[in-house]
C-alpha cells in the first residue's frame, strides 16, 4: 500500500478505530483520533482509508461524547 497523504482519515484495521494521519515515522504511520487526542502509531499494512460513513460515525460519536461532557 502507497503511504496515505497526511490529512487523511484512516481505519486501524487491529483496532477498527478511525484516526488522521498526522506523519510517518519511521516504519510507523501516527494517527491522531477524531476531535483530537493522544496519537498512535500503526503499520501501514494494517490501515485502509476510511469511508464517508466512517468518518461521520467517528464525529457524531465524538460529538456525543463531547456533549455528555466526556471530552472537551
Amino acid at each position: 500500500m502507497n503511504a496515505l497523504p497526511i490529512g487523511t482519515y484512516a481505519v486501524d484495521t487491529r483496532t477498527g478505530e478511525v484516526g488522521r494521519v498526522m506523519g510517518h515515522e519511521g516504519p510507523y504511520v501516527q494517527l491522531r483520533p477524531f476531535g483530537g487526542g493522544r496519537e498512535w502509531d500503526c503499520a501501514p499494512d494494517a490501515l485502509r482509508t476510511a469511508t464517508t460513513s466512517e468518518r461521520l460515525r467517528a464525529a457524531t460519536a465524538y460529538a456525543n461524547a463531547r456533549s455528555r461532557g466526556e471530552v472537551l
